[in-house]
């Protein structure tokens, strides 16, 4: 169906626009080809961001993982595991940032509400043939975060090529997308090797980049703090 009115503020109308919110929604839009009131009126809401969900270690924690993840880009050459940072990923998505708000909004109540935990990590495992990663030993209560950011996944769908991917087996990622050669390597090393941390989760990330950017940046950091529903209700009022 062809939408070609766009309604801004009260008794103003964008000019004619024949195109369906679809095709207009769609990744990588030229903002240029817009009307110029139509870029006006929804500016930099139209463009797509990639986002993470993510738990992260204390600074100690997180150095001590680096550690491991410099070692292995040293011996295998792996970029993944030299550049990314440590952390456990709860879910990731792409979406429209003019939906940012919505989300930020429905993940602070689901913060508000869950009750700070510890995270225990303890040696090497794999997924054939192409990741490995640490160990989450105390998969439960990230498995329950999991579940109640789970039943926002229709504000975290863009459309059915981009639908939000909720991790289920909770890891800490040293490296992936890893070449055979690498994987078989380094797991035959990795899967002889020991570690073990711990950290208390009393926040999560939200982490964004803008579709093909490089560098993820802070969107919201919500921390856990284990209220009663109607106080969770009654914070988002005001």
């Amino acid at each position: 169906m062809k939408k070609n009115i766009f309604q801004t503020t009260p008794g103003r109308r964008l000019k004619e626009f024949p195109v369906s919110l679809h095709d207009t929604f769609k990744m990588q839009l030229n903002t240029n080809e817009m009307p110029k009131a139509f870029r006006e009126a929804f500016g930099n809401k139209l463009y797509t961001s990639e986002y993470l969900l993510v738990l992260n270690p204390h600074e100690e924690l997180r150095n001590k993982i680096m550690q491991v993840k410099t070692d292995f880009y040293d011996e295998y050459k792996a970029a993944t595991a030299k550049w990314g940072k440590p952390h456990v990923t709860i879910a990731k998505f792409t979406q429209l940032e003019m939906m940012e708000e919505r989300i930020v909004n429905r993940l602070k109540t689901i913060s508000m509400g869950y009750c700070p935990f510890k995270v225990e990590l303890k040696d090497f495992g794999s997924f054939p043939s192409h990741t490995i990663f640490i160990n989450v030993v105390s998969k439960l209560p990230i498995r329950g975060l999991v579940k109640e950011v789970r039943a926002i996944q229709s504000l975290m769908k863009l459309d059915k090529d981009h639908k939000p991917h909720f991790i289920d087996e909770p890891h800490l990622t040293i490296a992936r997308k890893l070449v055979p050669w690498q994987y078989e390597k380094g797991w035959l090393e990795y899967s002889n090797k020991s570690f073990t941390g711990r950290f208390i989760a009393d926040s999560m990330l939200l982490l964004k980049r803008r579709t093909g950017d490089m560098a993820w940046q802070i969107a919201q950091r919500f921390e856990f703090m284990n209220l009663p529903v109607a106080t969770r209700q009654g914070e988002l009022l005001f």
